[in-house]
């Protein structure tokens, strides 16, 4: 592949937009180049450039793309059909919108091994269940009978995947193909494309905002911003010792497993809080140091403000039975953060739903100060619902798009009941500019603000409740890495500010170690170790958790080279075996 002097500008009414900005490089055979930067660098233009996608879009590309000797801006579109799939594949970020869901999967990956091969029916399909075999889909043959909606997020990702591997191309073409996968999906994905790599001589082209991926996958780094090439040589060279400061800057944010704790557990829960609106423990002697005081002058005396034990969720598939969280015991204390981390299908968002009552439990007790919210109607659960908050992992999903983002941070507030009009307008601006966002966009529709934006958003929203503990599900998964210090710096200020409680549930070990006073690992619906920071990470006790630290990317790739080694090496841990 050769691309030079690729320029990529969006116009819309009187107004251009320039997304790639003279953009020069080549790619040999058997080679991979990672295309690193922020949300709206340009990296995803220049994958769509490279296979013509842009062609009938309105946008204008200038310069000249050259892959596997097709020159992609004179080419026909009959050519282009051609290059694209059985020359040059691509997998994009979102794999829900790229799969049909109407269709099998297997049935799609032998549809597109057809259309560049004259392979039968049953020479596709067995293609297609061999791909999906070579991606890690476990039961690969009955698999692929199955429909996009029954596959994990992971699953569907390594389903793509196998699709754009079916016609074994020359050339990959992986835009932020991990960005949402757990840590042992994604070091099986690069694991996959580096084996792949070496076994074919594919060349690959990764588009990432996770440094820690590049290093584990590629030879040469091209860091981008504003559609501009800011740094770009050999990935140890570039991430060893980069020499713009913008890449330093990016590479200081990138969360490292390895650094040291630097938080101290239990700061944020100290006696001399000032909490939100005074209703936690205060220095005027509401509540002694290790007691926190209720609104209803309850107090607990070891600062347990949550407490699940035996905790289960089972959900019913026509006659079947399935044990999504089972038997789960963990308790959270004011002013702490508590992290959940597990891989993609191990329980945790169906867990922190729990813990705000969002889903009921079928089994084990759940108490909130002191009392028993478990089992309770919603009436009696009501006292409690504002102190019980959630952020999602998705604010586009939970944001209505029909409603300003000041409307939505405000209808908390309205819901309570205790404000005017005036005062919850007022209240909402104020929340907005307390997350770090302009105030006067309070009429602005979601579609209008960034992925980090968003969730910023989300943030303020359920401060607005005044809660006392918030639950985090996956609220950093999809976001860059800058971005991604943003908010999680954002909240740690306003846990320090407000005593809030954290339950931050992440696939990303890097970024719950960051954050976490106390760690519990989950696996299979179980939680299969639990303890601080240091006690699990440092010396982790379980197989799992030694194979999820084992999966973290790491940022130096000679590190990132013995640790592909050391997970080849390390054993699978022991199956769960099913509750007769």
């Amino acid at each position: 592949m050769e691309v030079e002097d690729l320029t990529v500008d969006f116009v819309s009414g009187e107004e251009t937009v320039r997304a790639v900005d003279g953009l020069s490089f080549v790619l040999a055979p058997g080679r991979a180049i990672g295309l690193v930067g922020e949300s709206g660098s340009g990296k995803s233009t220049v994958a769509s450039a490279l296979l013509g996608l842009h062609r009938g879009t309105g946008a204008r590309v200038g310069g000249a793309v050259r892959v596997g000797g097709t020159d992609v801006g004179t080419a026909s579109d009959r050519e282009l059909r051609a290059l694209r799939g059985a020359v040059a594949a691509m997998v994009f970020q979102d794999p829900l919108s790229s799969l049909d869901p109407y269709y099998a999967v297997g049935d799609q990956i032998a549809e597109v091994y057809r259309v560049h091969t004259d392979a039968s029916r049953r020479a596709a399909r067995a293609r297609a269940v061999e791909v999906l075999d070579r991606v890690g889909i476990p039961d690969a043959a009955r698999r692929a009978n199955a429909r996009p909606h029954e596959f994990s997020g992971g699953m569907r990702q390594r389903t793509l995947i196998a699709m754009a591997l079916a016609c074994e191309p020359r050339l990959l073409i992986a835009d932020e193909p991990t960005t949402a996968l757990d840590v042992t999906v994604q070091a099986q994905i690069l694991d996959l494309l580096h084996d792949l790599r070496g076994e074919t001589g594919m060349g690959l082209l990764l588009v990432t905002h996770d440094v820690g991926v590049a290093a584990e996958s590629v030879d040469e780094v091209l860091v981008m911003r504003y559609g501009r090439e800011v740094e770009r040589g050999p990935v140890a060279e570039v991430l060893g010792a980069p020499r713009r400061t913008y890449t330093r800057t990016l590479l200081s944010a990138v969360p490292r497993v390895d650094a040291p704790v630097t938080r101290a557990p239990g700061a944020a829960a100290s006696s001399d809080r000032v909490a939100f609106s005074g209703r936690a423990a205060s220095s005027d002697g509401a509540a002694s140091s290790g007691e926190v005081a209720s609104s209803d002058g309850v107090a607990s005396s070891d600062g347990v403000l949550l407490e699940a034990v035996g905790l289960r969720r089972e959900f019913r598939r026509g006659r079947r039975t399935v044990t999504a969280v089972d038997g789960v015991s963990l308790t959270v204390r004011a002013g702490e953060t508590l992290g959940i981390v597990g891989e993609s299908g191990s329980g945790k968002t169906t867990l922190g739903r729990m813990l705000v009552r969002l889903l009921d439990p079928t089994g084990g007790r759940l108490r909130y100060r002191g009392t028993e919210i478990g089992a309770v109607s919603e009436k009696e659960l009501r006292p409690y619902r504002r102190e019980l908050q959630m952020v999602f992992q998705d604010p586009v999903a939970s944001l209505n798009p029909r409603r300003s983002v000041g409307e939505s941070i405000a209808d908390p507030l309205r819901a309570a009941g205790a404000l005017d009009e005036r005062r919850i307008v007022a209240r909402a601006r104020e929340l907005l500019e307390r997350v770090g966002l302009d105030p006067d966009r309070y009429d602005r529709y979601p579609h209008e603000f960034s992925g980090g934006q968003r969730q910023r958003v989300g943030i303020a929203r359920a401060l607005a409740a005044e809660p006392r503990l918030i639950v985090c599900d996956e609220p950093v998964s999809a976001l860059d890495v800058t971005t991604q210090a943003q908010v999680v710096a954002l909240l740690a200020e306003l846990q320090r500010e407000l005593g809030l409680a954290l339950v931050f549930i992440a696939h990303d070990l890097a970024v719950v170690r960051q954050v976490s006073d106390r760690v519990a690992v989950m696996r299979d619906g179980a939680i299969v170790e639990q303890g601080t920071v240091e006690e699990v990470y440092g010396s982790p006790s379980d197989p799992y958790t030694k194979q999820l630290l084992a999966a973290v990317p790491a940022l130096d790739p000679v590190l990132a080279a013995a640790r592909r080694a050391a997970r080849k090496a390390l054993p699978a841990p022991a199956e769960k075996v099913p509750a007769a």
